[in-house]
Parts: C-alpha cells; sequence; structure tokens
C-alpha cells in the first residue's frame, strides 16, 4: 500500500518547518503580471476525503518512523538505517519517508494549507479538515494558508471566525500594492477597497495577517503612488505582520514582456530602496511588524515592530543610502552572490570589487547584472 500525499509548488519562508496538506490545486485566478508559480497549471478542489488519505497517508509514516526510532537504539536520532528500517517493504517512494522525517525533526508544530486559495473551499469542509489534521497531529500549534483578499471579502464573519475556531491561526495575503492603478497594471483581479475589506474582516475574526507589499511593482512610473496608495491600505488594516517581497520581472510572465516593450521601467535596487522608505515613512499609526523574510530584498535588516521600530528601520535605510554609490554597488553584488546576508555585515573588499567591475563591463551597469544574477533565485 503506497503512502504517498500531494504537495504544491511554495509555501511562505515563515512555513520552512511547516506540515504542508494540500488543500487546492494550484491558483484559481493565475492572471497577476508578475507571476510564474502556476503558468500552465489548471485549477481544481480537492475532495474532503482526499485531503483527509492525504493526512492519513503523512500520520502513517510518521508512526512508522517512530516505531522505528523507538526500536533503534539511535537515542531518537533518525538516521538512514532508521528510515530504511522504517520503510521496510513499503512501496512508498523514499522521498515521503524523507519528508515526514524532516517535519518531525522539526516538531512539527505548525502546518501550512496549500495551494494558492484554500479558503475557496466552503467554510464546513474547511472545519472538518482542520479538525481531522489537528486530531492526527495533535502537536501542531499553528496552521496558516494563503488567501485571495476577495474570497475572504466574499466570507461572512461568521464563517471565518468557525475557521479560527476550529484551528485556523495565520492568513497571508498577497496585496502587494494598494493601488488601483498598479492593481490593474498588474492584472492582480482585486481593488484597494476590497484588501481593506479583507484585512479588516480577517483582523476583526481573530487571526493572525500576513500583508504582502512588493516595492517596484508600478515601475518608474508609478513608484510615488504605489508606496502612498499601499501605505494608505496597510494604516486602514493595521495587520499582524507587513512582508516586503521586492519585484522581480521574470521571464516569462506578462511583467517582463512589459519591461521588453518598454510599457513598464523596472526600478533600480537604489530606487526600490527609496520607495520602500517613502512606504514605511507614511504608515500612520500601527501595531505589527514589517518583515523583510525574503532573499529578493536587498536590505533584509530592515525589520521592526510598529510604532517603536519604524525610526531604526528608516535610519537604516538612510544609511545605506549614505554610502557612496561604489559601496553601495559592492553591497548590492556581495548580498546577490551571497557574501552579504545583512547591510551590517558589509565591509569592503577587493575581490566584491573586482566582480562588481566584471559585472559593469559584461551588463553595463550593476542594476542590469542584478537582474541576470536574480533569475537564478526564483
Amino acid at each position: 500500500m503506497s503512502h504517498a500525499f500531494e504537495l504544491g509548488p511554495i509555501r511562505p519562508p515563515s512555513e520552512a518547518y511547516s506540515l504542508l496538506v494540500r488543500i487546492t490545486r494550484n491558483c484559481p485566478w493565475n492572471k497577476c503580471a508578475f507571476c510564474s508559480t502556476y503558468r500552465g497549471q489548471t485549477f481544481s478542489r480537492r475532495s474532503v476525503d482526499e485531503i483527509k488519505s492525504d493526512i492519513d497517508a503523512m500520520r502513517a509514516i510518521a508512526d512508522r518512523i517512530r516505531d522505528a526510532v523507538q526500536n533503534s537504539g539511535t537515542h531518537g536520532r533518525i538516521t538512514e538505517e532508521v528510515l530504511a528500517h522504517a520503510r521496510g517493504q513499503d512501496d512508498t517512494p523514499e522521498y515521503y519517508y524523507r519528508q515526514m522525517a524532516f517535519w518531525l525533526y522539526h516538531g512539527i508544530k505548525t502546518a501550512f494549507l496549500q495551494d494558492a486559495n484554500s479558503l475557496l473551499l466552503p467554510a464546513r469542509e474547511l472545519v472538518e479538515i482542520l479538525g481531522y489534521l489537528r486530531e492526527k497531529f495533535p502537536s501542531i500549534e499553528r496552521i496558516t494558508t494563503y488567501a485571495r483578499a476577495k474570497t475572504i471579502s466574499k466570507k461572512t464573519l461568521e464563517e471565518l471566525v468557525q475557521l479560527k475556531d476550529a484551528g485556523l491561526s495565520r492568513l497571508h495575503i498577497g496585496m502587494e500594492s494598494g493601488s488601483d492603478t498598479v492593481l490593474g497594471l498588474v492584472s492582480k483581479g482585486v481593488t484597494a477597497e476590497e484588501h481593506i475589506m479583507a484585512g479588516q474582516k480577517a483582523m476583526s475574526a481573530g487571526f493572525d495577517l500576513s500583508e504582502y507589499y512588493m516595492p517596484g511593482l508600478g515601475g518608474r512610473e508609478f513608484t510615488h503612488e504605489n508606496a502612498f496608495r499601499t501605505a494608505e491600505v496597510v494604516t486602514a488594516i493595521n495587520p499582524t505582520f507587513i512582508r516586503i517581497r521586492s519585484t522581480v520581472p521574470l521571464p516569462g510572465t506578462e511583467l517582463h514582456a512589459m519591461m521588453t516593450e518598454k510599457s513598464w521601467t523596472p526600478l533600480t535596487e537604489d530606487e526600490k530602496v527609496r520607495e520602500l522608505r517613502l512606504f514605511i515613512e507614511n504608515l500612520g499609526d500601527l501595531t505589527g511588524a514589517l518583515l523583510s523574510d525574503h532573499m529578493m530584498n536587498l536590505l533584509e535588516d530592515v525589520e521592526g515592530r510598529f510604532p517603536d521600530g519604524k525610526q531604526q528601520m528608516l535610519d537604516i535605510i538612510d544609511g545605506y543610502l549614505s554610502m557612496s554609490d561604489d559601496d553601495r554597488g559592492n553591497f548590492i553584488i556581495g548580498r546577490r552572490i551571497g557574501e552579504f546576508r545583512y547591510l551590517a555585515d558589509y565591509t569592503r573588499d577587493s575581490r566584491i570589487d573586482a566582480i562588481r567591475r566584471e559585472l559593469k563591463r559584461e551588463y553595463r551597469t550593476v542594476d542590469n547584472a542584478v537582474l541576470e544574477l536574480l533569475k537564478n533565485f526564483i
């Protein structure tokens, strides 16, 4: 008997150690100009029975690994020998045992519901799934999911409270921008008003709420509007988390085609930092946190909790902008090739200096080079 289970393609970086449970396949909208994740894929909802079967398969593998560990004398460690013993004659591919071992190692404290919009399922079905998941894995303390603002805005507050009470604790919403102009430009399929309605409703239901903002999404043409309008919408919602996702025009997306056709002008790294500063500066009275938890962001140091951390975040940005052109260029290249994680890590390095000069010879500018380097990160 096979204990295989479905896994979707992505999850937020903050869910790196979470048990992944696939509720829907792909994205029901799938038209955002900047996104390539689900292109060419058909959206479908999974049945409650299918999902329960996957949860059963995960639990079965977990039990086999736990039994093997208990009988191994390895003092709780999951070794290669333990995995081989746990799998035994099971025809389930080894990959699933390794994936389950990874989750067990991290304690199965959190779970993430995939793919792009789990809340499309009726609330009663999700409540049943959440209950079953918590029954099979009682160690789970947090369950999160992606959701579209338009979908949340159509749920009643009572339905959202039911989901929260059933164990769904955090929602991730890809706001991207609070500007109707920019949202239309990138075919987001939702308005600023709908973002506010959905965000406020999610907060009222008691969820932890992550709202995502993409500096640079409006291009050079709408950079100020992207910053100002998004700050207005975020302030109206006051989410638990604001997560920064700097815009990168990926080959194969409409945004990349718009760049090639010169109907959309990408921001330089410095310009994205300036837009981020404008956004933070114009945020109103907030109580949540801003997180820069993605490799696409240049300044991972820019994190903090409002209101006390606001000035410190602005100071870090100003510190970067006050650096010399050569030092900023070296930090950009060093960050993109993995030499520096934080601005605080930066020191002048002749090797990075030589790489920057070579890349400028090949690509003419640091930012042209960065566009090539970032293709390999997504």
